[in-house]
C-alpha cells in the first residue's frame, strides 16, 4: 500500500470524524459554517486524489474498488455544495429565530459525523463495519431531521427512527446471515466478513443461508432505500426536517444503502446455486416505480412531492441495476449520479425559495 493511497483514504474518514470534534466544542457558532465548508471541500479533494493515485490493497477493514469510487467521489461532492448551501440556509433559519446557536453548533457536527459514517460505509471491506457505518449515517440524520423540535419534526423523526430501525435490524439478520454461511469456508473471524475474501469463496458457500440472507438485507437496506412498501419514512422526513438534510437524504443517504444492496447482489451472483436477487430487485423496483407514480398525484407540499420523486428514481435504479448486465449496470449507476446531483440542486433551490417567500 502506498503512503499516497493510504493518506487520500485516511482522510477520506479523518477530516470529517476530526471536524465533527472542533465544530462541536467551537465556541464561535458563526464560524461553525465556514469549518463546515472547509472540511467538506478538503474531503472532496481527498476523494478525487483517489482517481490520480494508487489505489491501497484491500485490507481487513477497508477497500477502493471500481465500483466504490464512483459512490465516494459522488458521496463527497455533493457533502461539499450541501456544505456551501447549509451555511446560508441555517444563517437564516438563525435570524427567524426557528434556530438558536447551540442549534447551529450541532447541526454542523451532526453534518460531518454524517459524512463519515457515509464515507466508512463506501470503504467498508467488512459487512459489519458497513453496517455500523449506515447506521451511524441514519442516526445523525434522524437527529438532524428533528432538529427544529416541532411537533411535526419531532413525530418525522421518530417515524424515521423506528423503521429505520426495523430496516437496519433486517440487514443485520442477514449479515449474520452471510457470516454463518461463509464461517465453514473461510473459518472463524473477521475473514467472514471480508468482502475481497467472500467474493472469492462464494461458490462455495451454503446457497440457501446466502439466499435468505440476501432477502433480508434487500428488506433491511431496502427500507433505507426508500422502496416501496418500505417507504413510509422518506416523506416525512423530507417535509419536517432543513432543506439541505432533505438534499442529503434523497442525494447521499439513499446511495448508502444502494451500494449495500449492491455488493451483496455480486456476492450472490458469484454463488450459482443461490437465489438471482435480478428478479427481487426489478419486482421491488417497479413496485416503488409505480406506488411512487401515482402518490406524486396532486402532492401540494413540494418537498413532500420530491420525496416520492426520489422514491421513483431509486425504484428506476434499482429495476436498472437488477436487470443486470453491462448495459443495465451502466444506466442504473448513471441515473443514480444524475439523481444525486439534480435532486440535491432541486433541493438547494426549493429551501431558497421557501425562505425568500417565507
Amino acid at each position: 500500500m502506498s503512503g499516497i493511497s493510504f493518506d487520500a483514504v485516511a482522510a477520506i474518514l479523518f477530516i470529517p470524524a476530526g471536524a465533527a470534534a472542533i465544530l462541536a466544542a467551537m465556541p464561535n457558532y458563526r464560524m461553525t459554517a465556514t469549518v463546515n465548508v472547509i472540511a467538506s471541500l478538503l474531503t472532496l479533494l481527498a476523494a478525487l486524489s483517489l482517481f490520480v493515485t494508487e489505489r491501497p490493497a484491500p485490507g481487513q477493514y477497508l477497500l477502493v474498488d471500481d465500483l466504490n469510487i464512483v459512490f465516494i467521489v459522488l458521496n463527497t461532492f455533493v457533502g461539499f455544495t450541501t456544505s456551501v448551501f447549509s451555511a446560508s440556509y441555517i444563517a437564516h433559519e438563525l435570524e427567524t429565530g426557528r434556530l438558536t446557536a447551540p442549534n447551529l453548533r450541532f447541526y454542523h457536527a451532526m453534518y460531518q459525523i454524517m459524512m463519515f459514517g457515509m464515507n466508512l460505509a463506501f470503504v467498508s471491506n467488512n459487512i459489519g463495519l458497513m453496517w455500523v457505518a449506515v447506521e451511524l449515517a441514519t442516526l445523525t440524520t434522524v437527529l438532524m431531521v428533528g432538529i427544529y423540535r416541532t411537533h411535526e419534526a419531532l413525530e418525522a423523526a421518530w417515524k424515521y427512527f423506528i423503521l429505520g430501525s426495523v430496516g437496519i435490524a433486517l440487514a443485520l439478520f442477514g449479515t449474520i446471515l452471510v457470516y454463518m454461511a461463509a464461517q465453514p469456508v473461510v473459518g472463524e473471524g473477521t475473514n467472514a466478513m471480508v468482502w475481497s475474501v467472500l467474493i472469492e469463496k462464494a461458490a462455495h458457500f451454503d446457497p440457501a443461508l446466502l439466499s435468505v440472507a440476501f432477502i433480508f438485507l434487500l428488506l433491511g437496506y431496502g427500507t433505507k432505500v426508500g422502496l416501496a412498501p418500505l417507504h413510509a419514512w422518506l416523506p416525512d422526513a423530507h417535509a419536517e426536517g432543513p432543506t439541505p438534510i432533505s438534499a442529503v437524504l434523497s442525494g447521499l443517504l439513499l446511495n448508502v444503502a444502494l451500494y449495500a444492496v449492491l455488493r451483496f447482489k455480486l456476492l450472490l451472483a458469484a454463488s450459482p446455486q443461490a437465489i438471482g436477487p435480478g428478479p427481487l430487485m426489478v419486482t421491488m423496483g417497479l413496485t416503488s416505480l409505480i406506488f411512487a407514480a401515482f402518490m406524486l398525484y396532486r402532492r401540494r407540499d413540494i418537498k413532500r412531492l420530491f420525496a416520492y420523486s426520489s422514491i421513483e428514481h431509486m425504484g428506476i435504479i434499482v429495476f436498472a441495476f437488477g436487470m443486470g448486465g453491462p448495459l443495465a449496470n451502466f444506466a442504473g449507476l448513471l441515473h443514480m449520479v444524475m439523481h444525486s446531483l439534480t435532486k440535491s440542486a432541486i433541493f438547494f433551490a426549493v429551501g431558497h425559495i421557501a425562505q425568500v417567500k417565507g
